[in-house]
């Protein structure tokens, strides 16, 4: 194995094969990926017409490409992803869209983008896969321009560490984190944010019960919980004060 295979292996648990199948379905677009982007927009503060340049992190089989082409009507997209295979599988996705689309094999650890140079991030359910996550949110805070935005929709460690995903998926599980760690990850990085741009929406894939109590009108109602998903859209500062 030689250096440069070793580090992705490091950096990046490969997804398992009924992963790998789920997240070209249906159900992932209309109920993980659309729910995510459609709480997500709302949260934007100052939101502009267009957003030139977005990196879409872990673009995986290439659903979200098209949506925020869509959405956010950019003149390009960046679709960065550690997996090699993964361009092939968003080919049909990226000739949806209307802007310029480059495909590249990143490490989200390690993004080969310069400094300042991305308007709007886009990482949804893919910093769970990361093993080094405190450098990858430290790589999307530098890749961004200043002013530039992050829409971060993730996992929790609840979630993460229930039965099921353990038998379906695979997720390096020692660096899954809370809700509330997460959002402290980000704001000691240097993000800017507020409650106002958080969300913790207890959708029924993400419950261990798979919403069957609430289905039938037992939807968990204890003061306090863990939460299974947070979304936030976090700014970069005009000014980053060095480290």
């Amino acid at each position: 194995m030689n250096d440069e295979t070793d580090k992705k292996r490091i950096a990046w648990i490969k997804e398992s094969a009924f992963g790998i199948w789920f997240l070209s379905t249906d159900t992932w677009v209309k109920h993980v990926l659309t729910k995510a982007l459609d709480d997500l927009e709302p949260l934007i503060n100052d939101r502009k017409k267009r957003y030139p340049v977005i990196l879409d992190v872990g673009s995986g089989h290439g659903h979200s490409l098209w949506m925020l082409d869509q959405r956010f009507n950019p003149e390009k997209i960046i679709a960065s992803d550690i997996d090699p295979k993964s361009e092939l599988r968003a080919k049909e996705n990226i000739a949806r869209c209307q802007c310029e689309v480059r495909v590249q094999n990143d490490n989200a650890a390690d993004i080969k983008l310069d400094d300042n140079s991305v308007d709007l991030l886009f990482c949804h359910q893919t910093f769970h896969h990361l093993v080094d996550q405190e450098r990858a949110i430290q790589e999307f805070l530098r890749v961004l321009k200043p002013g530039g935005i992050l829409l971060f929709a993730e996992s929790c460690r609840r979630y993460i560490h229930s039965f099921l995903i353990r038998l379906l998926f695979r997720h390096p599980m020692d660096v899954q984190k809370t809700d509330l760690e997460y959002v402290e990850l980000l704001r000691a990085t240097g993000f800017e944010f507020t409650d106002q741009n958080i969300s913790r929406p207890f959708l029924w894939w993400s419950r261990e019960d798979l919403g069957a109590f609430e289905f039938f009108g037992f939807l968990e109602k204890q003061p306090v919980r863990e939460e299974t998903m947070v979304n936030l859209v976090a700014r970069k500062p005009d000014r980053v004060l060095p480290s």
